[in-house]
């Protein structure tokens, strides 16, 4: 396992462990002034409410941008190697193609995630230090 194909390991699984944490944090204390609000939210709590949404779309489109992005990038690399051109590891389980593909998905996976653990996390401080009420 190359260096790199690691520190993706390693990323990811910090990435997912601080979402496992920081995501029920959020919601609890989100729907804690959903419920709060009643009918007629606050001024801070609408204030609230729309960035939640907002900030909910914005993490999708970057995450999807970036995970295209690491594609096309990951591709071109494939398609500019050596390995694309020669007949011989077309994926045989331990083959360099095999083990291409796998780092490749896990980057990806890791460049879409970045996007919403840094929203996720960053929410979950800002939350933790306002009171509900």
């Amino acid at each position: 396992m190359s260096n790199r194909h690691r520190r993706n390991t390693r990323r990811t699984t910090l990435q997912a462990i601080e979402l496992a944490a920081a995501v029920p944090a959020v919601v609890a204390h989100r729907m804690s002034r959903l419920a709060l609000a009643g009918p007629s939210p606050s001024a801070r709590d609408r204030k609230e409410f729309q960035k939640m949404g907002a900030e909910k779309v914005a993490a999708f489109y970057e995450s999807w941008n970036a995970m295209f992005a690491e594609a096309v990038r990951a591709n071109l690399r494939f398609c500019f190697s050596p390995l694309f051109w020669s007949p011989w590891g077309l994926g045989t389980p331990g083959g360099r193609r095999t083990r291409h593909l796998e780092s490749t998905a896990l980057a990806v996976l890791t460049k879409g995630m970045t996007p919403i653990h840094r929203r996720a996390v960053a929410n979950a401080k800002r939350l933790g230090r306002v009171n509900v009420r």
